[in-house]
């Protein structure tokens, strides 16, 4: 799978890329990462890529022509709009996105991007919460992380990728590991007993147990 993120800041991605998960993919050849500085498809002394916006108010709004340029020149194929307008990212759209070949991220910046960059370029517009960041850089890298590791082969046990939370649609199950007893907290006995069928039932019960103390939202969605 190939990933080109088009940023202002093609600088940022030095350090979430080179650890963990995305490492690994791009190591195993699962992944390819290509870095676009915006700035490049701009034609002015100062490489501007912004401007005000019309109607007035705070800020300043990405100008589409860079961006427009930037994308039909990479052709790729797909093109997400990360802002925090976009319809909330999930487990489900990752998965949906690791099915393709091609995808690029267009980071926000500002106040925001020109809504013809939505309208009319964008196949998709994704937010990663119901929060404002300072720009769509740190999105990008959660939406890379979050498809790399679903890519075959990335994480070791594929498993691992299947029994955790949202797959099901409520949270994982909560777990413990060694020691059994520390500081006098003590691990569930039924998860020391071996008995498998009263482990998977337990864990269930569990799961919903802390999905409606946490995340009530998700229950009955």
């Amino acid at each position: 799978m190939k990933f080109h993120i088009l940023t202002i800041f093609p600088d940022f991605f030095d350090g979430p890329f080179r650890h963990g998960v995305v490492a690994r993919a791009a190591e195993f050849g699962s992944l390819e990462i290509r870095i676009h500085d915006l700035r490049n498809w701009t034609h002015d002394l100062h490489r501007t890529v912004d401007d005000r916006p019309f109607g007035g108010g705070e800020g300043m709004l990405l100008k589409p022509e860079p961006i427009f340029e930037a994308v039909e020149s990479i052709r790729p194929g797909k093109v997400i709009l990360l802002s925090a307008q976009g319809r909330k990212f999930t487990q489900a759209i990752a998965r949906e996105l690791a099915q393709t070949d091609d995808l690029l991220l267009i980071c926000g910046r500002y106040e925001g991007v020109d809504e013809r960059v939505a309208e009319h370029l964008a196949d998709d517009e994704l937010s990663i919460g119901d929060y404002v960041l300072s720009g769509g850089e740190l999105a990008a890298a959660v939406v890379v992380d979050a498809v790399a590791r679903l890519l075959p082969g990335v994480v070791g046990n594929s498993e691992s990728t299947v029994n955790e939370s949202f797959e099901e649609g409520i949270l994982d199950f909560p777990q413990w590991t060694r020691p059994a007893d520390f500081r006098g907290w003590k691990a569930p006995e039924i998860l020391l007993s071996g008995n498998h069928a009263e482990i998977r039932k337990w864990r269930e019960r569990a799961a919903l147990e802390k999905t409606a103390r946490l995340r009530p939202d998700l229950i009955g969605q």
